[in-house]
């Protein structure tokens, strides 16, 4: 039997662990300190799942619909059929940080083609939490998706793992800081950097918390799982892989990811391979949890191993060999975006041969996190299936808008009198048809509500419209 933190049956070995109103975070923790002197279980082996886990389901598959026949290129087009709707691949997945995208209703994502929507654990399981979200029928009833307007479509949803050691580093960026929020540049070094969005923890320099000059870190990984302070009311929470699949499971969410640890980017080997390893082991007791109660809901695996391709080749392994739905690629790819192709290339090229040789057909393919336009075009042709990000619409509320002849700076001075020019001449969306440069430049410098609208609008529909473009690009064998 699977040795898990259920299965050790811990409130019988450990009183303290008991969910009694009664018990202290502060006790429980003496009895996870005893349960720590345990040498942990390894990680589930494939034979512990039954056979029947592995055949594809029928609430969630992927059709292949081309291979580009372009010469080194893994390139593909397909179908990725939910509960709740379906979506052509390669494609962009815009990210609902709290069940809304910033700026823009449900019904504005789907007039500017946006399929997939991420939501983020970690902020839903702080606000509202997973009863509310349970109580209203689930997300996509929550944020209002019906299926007579259209709006209704596919969800995925996220451990919150992410978030949780974002913390633990002091903060975590998803791209690399080289430009303003106006678009400005900080220095003349700063123009030759090589700009993307590349996840990597860093310590964030604080003051001391303490007189001893320490700083206290807000998070406590132990084998359990990890145990965070709530930015909204300071409370201790237990996050555990247990407990974010059954999160994911109020949700109701198509696709679910489950819990892991996120290194930093200068981690040494040693820690990276103790990672790893808890991460199989979290994983493991994720996939036994959702298998309890699948509730028509795919999952997906999470590759790790750092910038150590040995270690990712590892993770790779032992993780398609269980059965999973489909599979991320997660963690720090590398300090730059040369780092993060080789790296890909590397791990793409095992994935599509295990696609082969053992599944005998293909698994979606997510990259977390990144998703900016020079990263997409130099990956899409690996087979990557779908990319993440709230790159846009982040650019959206600060200003920046996507053009296909380059990033527009609509606060500057030159747009003001820029009478009758819309952003992008070819965009389709509701932005560009009915107004111009002159009039969003004016209503970003009165801060006006209405531009978040606009731009996030706009923003979105051209991301939807760049990766139509490179299906039809790899429907041509041109990647």
């Amino acid at each position: 039997m699977l040795l898990t933190a259920s299965s050790l049956n811990l409130s019988k070995l450990f009183p303290f662990l008991s969910p009694s109103p009664s018990r202290s975070i502060s006790k429980a923790a003496k009895a996870r300190r005893e349960l720590a002197k345990i040498p942990p279980p390894p990680p589930p082996k494939p034979s512990y799942f039954d056979k029947s886990t592995f055949s594809e389901k029928p609430f969630f598959k992927q059709e292949l619909l081309h291979q580009s026949t372009k010469p080194g290129s893994s390139a593909r087009i397909t179908k990725i059929t939910t509960p709740h709707g379906s979506f052509l691949t390669p494609s962009f997945v815009a990210v609902a940080t709290n069940g809304a995208l910033k700026g823009l209703t449900i019904k504005g994502a789907r007039e500017s083609n946006q399929d997939l929507i991420f939501c983020n654990s970690y902020h839903l399981l702080l606000q509202p939490g997973p009863e509310i979200i349970k109580g209203a029928g689930g997300l996509h009833e929550f944020m209002g998706m019906k299926e007579e307007d259209g709006t209704l479509g596919p969800l995925i949803t996220d451990s919150g793992g992410f978030q949780v050691f974002s913390l633990k580093y002091g903060t975590v960026y998803e791209d690399l800081k080289t430009e303003n929020r106006d678009g400005s540049f900080n220095s003349e070094l700063d123009k030759t950097k090589e700009k993307g969005e590349l996840k990597r923890a860093v310590q964030k320099q604080k003051k001391p918390s303490d007189p001893s000059g320490r700083r206290k870190n807000p998070v406590k990984v132990t084998e359990e799982g990890v145990i965070f302070t709530s930015y909204r009311d300071g409370k201790k929470v237990l996050l555990t892989p247990e407990s974010t699949i059954k999160a994911q499971k109020d949700y109701g969410s198509d696709i679910i990811i489950p819990l892991d640890e996120l290194p930093s980017y200068d981690t040494d080997l040693e820690e990276l391979e103790r990672s790893v390893e808890m991460t199989h082991r979290w994983e493991g007791r994720s996939l036994v949890e959702h298998y309890k109660n699948v509730k028509d809901q795919a999952i997906y695996g999470v590759i790790h191993g750092g910038v150590d391709k040995p270690l990712r080749s590892k993770s790779l392994k032992y993780l398609t060999s269980l059965p999973f739905d489909g599979f991320c690629i997660g963690g720090s790819l590398g300090g730059n975006r040369a780092e993060m192709v080789e790296m890909l290339k590397h791990v793409m090229s095992e994935y599509h041969t295990t696609e082969v040789t053992q599944f005998k057909r293909i698994k979606p393919l997510h990259l977390l996190g990144i998703a900016d336009e020079a990263s997409i075009s130099e990956t899409v042709s690996l087979g990557i299936d779908t990319y993440d990000s709230c790159f846009p619409t982040r650019l959206a509320r600060h200003g920046t808008l996507l053009t296909r002849t380059g990033k527009l700076h609509i606060k500057s001075g030159k747009h003001s009198k820029s009478y009758g020019v819309p952003i992008d001449e070819e965009c389709g969306c509701e932005t560009c048809e009915r107004y111009d440069r002159a009039y969003l430049n004016h209503l970003l410098k009165a801060r006006e509500p209405v531009f978040y609208e606009l731009a996030t609008r706009h923003n979105l529909r051209y991301m939807n419209d760049y990766m139509a473009g490179l299906r039809e690009k790899i429907m041509n064998n041109e990647i």
